[in-house]
């Protein structure tokens, strides 16, 4: 296998800048994912990995080997589409043997092959059949498939689990990232979901208007967002993101939430940074639903709220809170269980917030 390094590659369309100076690297055996919204940039960069189009700017590197004039064929790369590209004349068998035929592999080898591929995507008994009698999800495996089968340096994979059923979705992230990890595959994933890209990536690249916001692995995009898009983009319910106001009362550091609806007392080291490094004292506090805690009674830095709805999902609660204009998300146990309209006490874990400036949504802490 091999490490894939992408330098300040830009790609433009007519006047539409897809890519924007972006750098990162793949390194050998690693997951990485491309995480981003529809229009973000991240196929664009699959794609000019792949060959399928040349940058603008900027360099792409296979195995330390700068590949900008190769054309995809020589690449050694296997492209998952997003849509099958299936051959509608042949079989699924000869579908997946088709990459292996084509460079004179021994037939005993090709059919171990798709044996053991086909066994993972549990398409065996679909190897008879043609494209027309294949369901959505059944074609999207054997494209997969078709890829597995070769065995390149390189997987480059755009969002190929996008038409399977919740169950085999969930499944099939699973199976996908244990074959990676059996056959120590380099692999590119592109997904706009963010549960797909924390449960298979070891290493994360969030991208919005071209730019990639933050490279990290799973545990530090989700903890230690970079920007307010990463923060806003990444985890599910999404992180509450609150207006404030950094000020100094009465020799303390505190952050004014909303219109004056609650005040948080800081400590002084993170005062001192907000100074040194915000553009001014406006603020937004970022604080996750599972940093949010519910009391049967005032106690110190508690705050009183209203119960707005509160939303079952069975394993857990999601309790939507409205504090004067203000509605933070709430992680609680199945058995909490307030009254819409009921006042309630909370807290947040200050030890677990995030503040952004507001200006540049960059991080401060």
């Amino acid at each position: 296998m091999a490490d894939v390094r992408v330098q300040n590659l830009t790609k433009r369309f007519d006047d539409v800048v897809a890519v924007k100076n972006l750098s990162l690297e793949c390194k050998d055996r690693e997951f990485m994912v491309f995480l981003g919204p529809s229009g973000c940039g991240k196929t664009t960069t699959l794609r000019s990995i792949a060959g399928l189009e040349h940058p603008d700017e900027g360099d792409i590197y296979i195995d330390n080997n700068q590949v900008n004039d190769l054309p995809p064929a020589d690449r050694d790369v296997a492209f998952v589409f997003q849509f099958y590209a299936l051959y509608p004349h042949m079989t699924v068998y000869d579908n997946m043997a088709f990459p292996l035929k084509a460079v004179k592999m021994p037939k005993p080898e090709i059919e171990q092959r798709i044996k053991e591929v086909s066994a993972v995507l549990r398409i065996e008994r679909l190897l008879n059949r043609t494209p027309s009698k294949l369901s959505g999800g059944e074609m999207q495996r054997v494209a997969l498939g078709r890829a597995m089968v070769r065995r390149p340096k390189v997987f480059l994979m755009d969002e190929p689990l996008t038409n399977l059923d919740a169950k085999l979705r969930s499944e099939m992230r699973a199976e996908l990232k244990r074959l990676q990890k059996d056959i120590g595959a380099t692999t590119i994933y592109v997904t706009h979901d963010q549960l797909e890209a924390m449960s298979m990536g070891d290493k994360i690249a969030v991208m919005n208007q071209g730019v990639a916001q933050q490279i990290g692995t799973p545990g530090e995009v989700y903890d230690h967002p970079a920007s307010l898009f990463v923060a806003s983009f990444v985890g599910s319910p999404a992180m509450n993101l609150l207006d404030c106001e950094y000020r100094q009362e009465d020799g303390k550091s505190v952050l004014i939430v909303g219109e004056n609806d609650f005040i948080l007392t800081i400590s002084d080291e993170l005062g001192k940074k907000i100074q040194d490094d915000a553009t001014d004292s406006n603020l937004i506090l970022g604080i996750r639903a599972e940093d949010v805690f519910v009391r049967d009674e005032a106690a110190e830095d508690t705050v009183q709220a209203e119960v707005y709805v509160v939303e079952p999902l069975g394993s857990e609660n999601i309790i939507d809170l409205r504090i004067g204009e203000n509605m933070l998300k709430v992680k609680t146990l199945p058995t909490v269980q307030p009254d819409i309209g009921q006042t309630i006490d909370m807290w947040l874990d200050k030890n677990r917030m995030h503040l952004f400036d507001k200006t540049t949504e960059k991080a401060i802490s």
